[in-house]
């Protein structure tokens, strides 16, 4: 396999991200006032999958964080494969609940309330901070620009990580508010 920077790729890989970013950011934001599109299927077990995607693609993070510092490349980008394929899924069944599921309220009490509050909001907001940056991380990586994909992995990388925890973290908070 060769290791030359491809400039050409990466740019166009760029380009993508840009878009693919716009786009995705425009369907989150569309989605919360959104009325609900009505479906001749049931959805309801969409939040399971999605914390299930996100704690897998947590894991192949987590392998593919080992994977580089041990350099080996090829598990390293099997392992971002992996997370990026997850990712997508749980992107694509998250939009699909959302624009087809009424929102559900957490019902906690008390100081749980505030902690589940605080880590919802900052999950969110570093889920759509973090999208463009993930996705020009790994067209760095893939066009094998090492050093342009060095620096900015040093802080997507743990970004990345805390949004895809704590996802699972406020289904399980919010599990038992479902109807």
């Amino acid at each position: 396999m060769s290791y030359t920077p491809n400039e050409l790729l990466r740019s166009r890989l760029d380009k993508l991200a840009y878009i693919l970013s716009v786009v995705v950011i425009g369907l989150v934001i569309a989605m919360r006032p959104a009325d609900r599109f009505p479906v001749d299927f049931d959805t309801s077990w969409m939040p399971a999958f999605n914390a299930t995607v996100n704690t897998m693609a947590g894991i192949f993070l987590i392998m593919a964080g080992y994977f580089i510092k041990k350099k080996n490349i090829t598990q390293h980008r099997n392992m971002i494969f992996g997370a990026m394929i997850c990712s997508f899924f749980f992107l694509l069944t998250y939009v699909i609940y959302h624009f087809t599921t009424p929102e559900t309220t957490y019902c906690g009490e008390g100081n749980i309330r505030y902690l589940y509050f605080f880590i919802l909001i900052t999950h969110i907001i570093l889920a759509g901070l973090s999208l463009p940056f993930i996705l020009l991380t790994f067209s760095r990586g893939i066009s094998f620009t090492t050093v342009k994909h060095k620096k900015m992995a040093r802080w997507v990388y743990p970004i990345w990580l805390y949004v895809v925890f704590t996802g699972p973290v406020v289904y399980l908070m919010l599990r038992p508010c479902y109807i």
